[in-house]
């Protein structure tokens, strides 16, 4: 895989170097409300327009439905990036049509310029190769080079990320660079103990990676939604909480199978519980209760580990070499259910070890909940596209940067 190094040694002077980005940012209202995706481009995106490229950026947004859809327009992202470079950044209201045209053109050596979201056209993510390959081409014609750098879409197969590489002179950008390297350090020669925690709401999101985590780690502490689950399988009543029945079988064989392999699997010891979910636009107080995680009642809803099991999770984290943490422990966003996963990034924190944050909505807590990025060894941009890389699986944007 080439790098964006040996790109600038052998110039880009004058060049339109396509940058495929993930600026998918979280908005309200129209207003971004975690601009983590944007500061994660910066490093590429200023040294290429500092060596001279006319540099373009690409991105999705959100999930349209093929076509134009302003309340996921990139503009918002276009106009933050724009603050973050201190320096205008052109906005094409197309992908590949006449105004993208006239913002690449109208670029001079060292200038940026952001193209509306690549969803909106049904090219970028139709099933079918000919109507990919023909979006793949006419974005390949905006551009001299392409750099790959939206870590968090490598995993879908989708034209700018998979097919416009095989078109262009292809390199990864910084950020893919690095986010390959930590995950390296979680798959090849991982220091240890080796703690993974994991969370969220779904146990079904996290299978596949339990089943190989299952070989490599030598402590996985569940929390989240997913835990109930985990709890029902061993025959605990879990009265109104996120349950997926359908998963109890999955869940108990690999609870067997921890045991047999010597992996401890930790689950929570007590929950925080409320007969109702909060409200997270008023943050009303929901007034929760702590209950033994094998005596939650019938009426109520666990929605955060509690404070038992905080104090568990910081001592199995304690003395960790590596962490890797994809999750939160619980509804984060409302103050009265944040403790459980404030009490995990502060362990990490504390842990000394390399810390790995895995992307999605723990990146957003850690920084919804007033942490330190620098605190953390790396929090990735790509939570989905880090659970398939340590899945073992095959990410097709990363296989398209190879030669």
């Amino acid at each position: 895989m080439k790098t964006i190094d040996e790109l600038l040694s052998e110039g880009v002077d004058g060049k339109r170097v396509f940058v495929r980005a993930d600026l998918n940012v979280p908005l309200a209202d129209g207003v971004i409300t975690d601009d983590g995706r944007i500061r994660a481009v910066l490093p590429t995106v200023k040294a290429l327009a500092g060596a001279g490229a006319k540099v373009i950026v690409a991105s999705h947004l959100g999930r349209p439905k093929g076509a134009p859809d302003p309340a996921f327009s990139l503009l918002p992202a276009a106009e933050r990036l724009g603050e973050l470079l201190g320096a205008p950044v052109a906005f094409a209201q197309d992908t590949v049509g006449p105004a993208a045209h006239a913002a690449v053109d109208g670029l001079q050596p060292g200038q940026v310029a952001v193209i509306e979201n690549l969803r909106f056209n049904p090219g970028e993510t139709a099933k079918d190769d000919a109507e990919r390959g023909a979006f793949a081409d006419a974005l390949a014609a905006l551009a001299d080079v392409y750099v790959g750098d939206g870590f968090g879409a490598v995993h879908r197969g989708h034209a700018s990320v998979y097919d416009l590489p095989a078109r262009l002179p292809h390199y990864a950008g910084y950020l893919i660079a690095t986010e390959v390297g930590v995950l390296k350090k979680l798959t090849e020669d991982v220091k240890r103990p080796y703690v993974v925690a994991l969370g969220g709401a779904k146990v079904s999101d996290k299978l596949a990676v339990i089943d190989q985590l299952l070989g490599k780690a030598d402590r996985l502490l569940i929390g989240g939604g997913m835990a109930y689950t985990f709890l029902k399988a061993k025959g605990y009543e879990v009265g109104k909480s996120l349950l997926q029945e359908d998963q109890i079988p999955a869940v108990k064989e690999y609870m067997e199978r921890a045991e047999k392999l010597g992996v401890e699997l930790v689950l929570p010891v007590d929950a925080l519980v409320s007969p109702d979910f909060p409200d997270l636009k008023t943050k009303a107080p929901a007034h929760p209760t702590a209950v033994a995680a094998d005596a939650i009642p019938a009426d109520q809803e666990g929605l955060d580990i509690g404070p038992r099991t905080r104090e568990l999770y910081a001592s199995k984290l304690a003395d960790a070499a590596t962490v890797f943490w994809n999750g939160p422990m619980g509804v984060f966003e409302h103050p009265d259910f944040a403790e459980g996963t404030k009490a995990v990034a502060q362990a990490l924190v504390d842990s000394g070890g390399f810390t790995v944050v895995g992307g999605g909505d723990s990146a957003a807590a850690v920084r919804t909940l007033g942490f330190d990025e620098n605190a953390f060894g790396h929090i990735s941009t790509g939570g989905g596209a880090s659970l398939e890389y340590l899945e073992g699986k095959t990410l097709p944007g990363l296989a398209a940067l190879e030669d």
